[in-house]
This record gives C-alpha cells, sequence and structure tokens, in this order.
C-alpha cells in the first residue's frame, strides 16, 4: 500500500457509474419536519434499503453525537466524529445531519477520511487513502483518481450553477453514508443526501486499499457541524469481481548504462501492467520473467525481453511482453560537467537543512577507462545536497560503478534573503507555514519579492497570498496559477497571460513580485510578476477582492515547495 499524509486542496471533476443501494435490515424510517413531498422521498430511500436482505446487522456506539461547534466555528481539521473501523467484506453506514449554516464556500459540509488500520491520527504509522469532501472533490495516496468521482448534482433553479443549489440543499439534510470495503481490495464510497427541500444528491467514489487489513474512517469538520444519528455495518455487497486480462507492459526506471563486470541489468527499474478494464499497477519482480537475458560480459548494446503472464486477480494467462536496452560500457574513470545547471544561484535564509541540488540543463560526460567519453544521464548519478551558506558552495555529483564510486563538483552561489515559507525538502503541507503578516494601509500598496523554489509536479506548488484582518478573518485566499476562494474572492476580476502547457514545469527558480493595493474603497488588487529562470515573464491578477480597507493585512503560504523572501 502507497500511503502519506495529505491534507490539501485542489480541483477536480469526473465521472462514474453510480451504485445501487445497500440495505439493512430493520432500517427505521426518517421523521423530520419537512414539506408533505420530503419524507415520502425520504421514506422512499428507506424503504428501498429495507427491502434488500442483508444479513446481520451490527451497530456501533456513537460517542461523539455532536461533531463541531455548532456555531460554524471549527476550522479545517479541528473536530472529528468517532473513528469507525471496517473490516474487510464488511459495509460500514453512517446516518447524520449534515449543517452549513448558509455558507458560500461547496467545501462546508462533509468531509471523509478513509485511512489505514493505526487507529489514531497521532500515530506514527497512520497514513490516508484518501480524502473525500461532499463537494465532489478529494486528494489521496498514489491510488487517488479524482476521474473516479460521480455526483448527480442538478441545476434546481434553472441559472445554470448547480453550487449554489448544492449548498442549499446540504444545509440541514440528512446523509446516508455507505463505505463498502471489499475482499478483492477496494473500497466504495456511495454518500446519498436528502435536503428539507426535497433534492436527492448522491455521489461516489472507489479506490484500491487493503484487502486484508482493516479500515479506519472518519467525517471531518470544516466551519460545519454533524448532528450523528446512527452507525452499522452489514455484510458487504462487492465481494465478486471479474478478472481481467493483462494488455501491456511498460518499463521504466532501468540503468541505461552499466560497467563491465556489474551483473545487475535491471537496477531499479519498475514493471507497470495495464488490464483490459484500464486500471494499471505496478508488478512485483518476481512476477516477471525475463525471455531474453543480457550477455553482460562484453561492452555494447544489450536488449532485455520481458514478460507477464498474470491476470488481475492473479491467474495465469497469456504473457504481455516489452523490452528495453542498455550500454555495458568500460569502468568511468572521472566525471566532467559539460553544461552547467539551469539554476546556479540559490536564495536561502533557513540553515535547518541542507538545499536540494537541481540537476535541470546540467549534463555529466564520463570518461571511461579506455578513453572514450558518453554522457550519463541525471538518473544514473548521485546528487548530493547544498550547504545553505553565504558564497559558493559545492554540490557534489557521483556515479557509483561496479567497483569503485567516482566524484565530482558543481559550484553554485548561495544569497541570503531575509525571510522563508517551507522547507527546502519540499515537505511542508498545506496550510502549515506561513509569512509574517504585512498590514497595507488604505491607500497605499506593498510589494513583496521572493524567489520560488518547487517540485514542478502541480500548478498548485507555488505562492499563495492570504488577505485578511488582523484578528485573522479571511476576506479571501488567491493562488499564483489563476485560483482562489473566500468571501471576497466572489467580487474579483482575474487576467493572466500565462503558458499553461509550461506553467507547472518553469515554477523552480522563479523569481515572484507579489504586490497588494489597497484602493480604499473597500477592494484591494493582487498582481503577480513573474520571471522564470530562463528570463520569460508572466502575470497573474486578480482585481476588486472584497475586503475591509481600514483593516487589511496580507500573508505568503505554499505548498510542496518553499519561498524565500529578498525583499
Amino acid at each position: 500500500m502507497k500511503t502519506s499524509k495529505l491534507i490539501r486542496y485542489a480541483l477536480c471533476v469526473a465521472v462514474l457509474a453510480a451504485f445501487g443501494l445497500v440495505g439493512c435490515e430493520e432500517l427505521d424510517t426518517y421523521s423530520i419536519d419537512a414539506p408533505s413531498d420530503l419524507q415520502s422521498r425520504i421514506d422512499s430511500i428507506a424503504d428501498a434499503k429495507a427491502s434488500i436482505d442483508t444479513g446481520d446487522t451490527t451497530y456501533v456506539n456513537i460517542t461523539t453525537a455532536i461533531v463541531g461547534a455548532e456555531d460554524y466555528s471549527s476550522g479545517w481539521w479541528t473536530a472529528f466524529s468517532d473513528y469507525f473501523t471496517v473490516p474487510t467484506n464488511k459495509l460500514l453506514v453512517l446516518e447524520f445531519i449534515n449543517h452549513n449554516g448558509g455558507s458560500a464556500s461547496n467545501w462546508n459540509n462533509w468531509n471523509l477520511a478513509v485511512t489505514n488500520e493505526a487507529g489514531d491520527r497521532d500515530a506514527d504509522n497512520y497514513a490516508e487513502y484518501f480524502v473525500l469532501r461532499s463537494d465532489a472533490y478529494g486528494w489521496g495516496n498514489d491510488d487517488y483518481d479524482g476521474a473516479m468521482i460521480t455526483q448527480d448534482y442538478p441545476d434546481t433553479d434553472g441559472d445554470e450553477d448547480i453550487w449554489n443549489d448544492f449548498r442549499t440543499t446540504m444545509d440541514g439534510a440528512n446523509v446516508t453514508m455507505e463505505i463498502d470495503h471489499s475482499v478483492t481490495g477496494n473500497v466504495y464510497v456511495t454518500a446519498t443526501a436528502v435536503g428539507t427541500n426535497g433534492t436527492v444528491l448522491t455521489e461516489t467514489y472507489q479506490q484500491p486499499v487493503s484487502a486484508s487489513a482493516d479500515l479506519n474512517v472518519f467525517l471531518i469538520c470544516d466551519a460545519s457541524w454533524f448532528e450523528m444519528k446512527n452507525a452499522y455495518l452489514l455484510p458487504s455487497k462487492m465481494t465478486v469481481v471479474e478478472d481481467v486480462e493483462p494488455v501491456s507492459i511498460s518499463i521504466s526506471g532501468t540503468p541505461e548504462f552499466v560497467e563491465l563486470g556489474d551483473e545487475d541489468f535491471w537496477g531499479d527499474g519498475v514493471a507497470t501492467v495495464t488490464f483490459a478494464d484500464g486500471s494499471s499497477t505496478e508488478v512485483d519482480t518476481a512476477d516477471l520473467s525475463f525471455n531474453v537475458i543480457p550477455d553482460m560480459t562484453t561492452l555494447g548494446e544489450k536488449t532485455v525481453l520481458v514478460s507477464y503472464s498474470k491476470t488481475k486477480q492473479g491467474e495465469f494467462t497469456k504473457a504481455v511482453s516489452t523490452y528495453y536496452t542498455l550500454e555495458v560500457t568500460n569502468s568511468v574513470s572521472s566525471l566532467e560537467i559539460t553544461t552547467l545547471p539551469d539554476i546556479q544561484t540559490y536564495y536561502f535564509y533557513n540553515d535547518t537543512m541542507d538545499i536540494i541540488f537541481n540537476t535541470a540543463g546540467l549534463v555529466v560526460t564520463a570518461h571511461y577507462s579506455d578513453g572514450t567519453t558518453g554522457v550519463l544521464s541525471n538518473e544514473s548519478l548521485n546528487f548530493g545536497g547544498i550547504t545553505p551558506a553565504e558564497g559558493t558552495q559545492e554540490a557534489t555529483i557521483s556515479y557509483v560503478g561496479a567497483t569503485s564510486t567516482v566524484t565530482t563538483t558543481c559550484s553554485v552561489n548561495l544569497v541570503k534573503g531575509i525571510g522563508q515559507v517551507g522547507a527546502y525538502d519540499f515537505s511542508t503541507g498545506w496550510w502549515t507555514q506561513f509569512s509574517d503578516d504585512y498590514n497595507v494601509p488604505s491607500g497605499s500598496s506593498k510589494t513583496i519579492t521572493m524567489y520560488c523554489y518547487s517540485d514542478n509536479l502541480a500548478n498548485w506548488h507555488s505562492p499563495c497570498t492570504i488577505l485578511r484582518k488582523a484578528d485573522l478573518t479571511e476576506n479571501a485566499v488567491v493562488r499564483m496559477d489563476s485560483f482562489g476562494w473566500g468571501d471576497g474572492y466572489a467580487t474579483a476580476t482575474v487576467t493572466s497571460d500565462w503558458n499553461w502547457d509550461i506553467f507547472t514545469s518553469s515554477i523552480n527558480g522563479s523569481k515572484v513580485v507579489i504586490t497588494v493595493t489597497n484602493n480604499g474603497d473597500n477592494t484591494a488588487d493582487i498582481l503577480y510578476n513573474v520571471t522564470y529562470n530562463n528570463g520569460e515573464t508572466h502575470f497573474q491578477k486578480y482585481a476588486g477582492i472584497t475586503v475591509d480597507s481600514a483593516d487589511l493585512n496580507c500573508a505568503l503560504v505554499t505548498e510542496v515547495s518553499y519561498l524565500v523572501i529578498v525583499e
């Protein structure tokens, strides 16, 4: 299982076939004050569930009946329901009433975390499979796939905006949530909400999980609260999944060059098999067949033929095959940097850990024992960190051969800034580290200049600007990639000139100048002027954000990146 602690925000919407209703024996019907047709809608859902014989029902005691503050003051990741355990081949049903207080934000409703069996969020081995929000959005480990979320949220008022109707329906809605832990190693979530206006909303999601270990699940508040009514376990309804054949195999991570005398032609190779249902998975090397094994005792290019011959459920079947090549070379006697990396000047502030050396643009040439030369891929090299100290520093580059390790160094220049947000190893999670608050008086502007270092894996791994009052009441949060939220954001006009094809890959090493202008009329503007490391420039602007001009501060926050403030 590949898991990690994941609490972050992003945007995904997709389509998936809807799941059927699961029943339970002796299920009590809801009883609420509602329009005449509402009770019949709720009763029809309860009757449909009760009509299916699902076997024994095991009720689970609920310790926390009211989850979250009833004045909607519970911030994200501060108020939680009980932990509920879902064994393999069981389906957990949670029934509760969702309250959002008429919030203008979609995410101020229920949120569901599905985790491993650690049993406590503070446990060292705690890890999340995924977090699913009621607004058809979520995040999770490497198996998370937002394209597997489906929803049937209707436009009930005809204004072509489903989300204002969604927020209205979810306030006071009776929610029945089913978490089905299949023995096939998948979990299936179905959430059905019946609003006090009679509207029925259904959201579903599925994802691979452990087929044998228990799941833990819990609800999370976000300026919302819940009245927990019932929790009970039923037998899983997803016990059989049709087996499928493999259709292709791909190989990555194998060595491009291997020194004469080294018999390891696989190295850090990874084999990924795709099946007929469109799913893919990494397979164990022990399940691979190497039909053509290269002669590693002679120099030259070698071909390795690899095949895999199991179905998705592990039955033997017709094999799928692919091949890759590698070069057997003489031993490497020395390394030479023939092209310097793109980033040669690093800005820093903290001295808590080494800075990651960015290898983009770097070309290293190997000198072999027979006098020949050849370019080595960066993947075949090891790179040391950079000491965070002013002046010239050296990054160590090494090649580990069959009998010895050869090294060289690359000189870089380090300049100390005046502040930093985020860690050098890109481990900073969302909403965990912030800059100082900067006051922006009415009729004036505040400019902050920084350098952004990112893993270049997502648009939002870049600086965000928070507009808020001195007491931390937020007006808006806006990202560098043309996205934002908050009460004040609704009035913003958003413009930019990004080339989205290269945005994500160009973030690292960018100079970012953020200017916040307090217009003095209870609106504010935010301008990002960005210069990529290659000199290309772009802008992102938010105009007319609603604020309190008499009480305006700004601050910076980032995620899986770090910012060094220089001015």
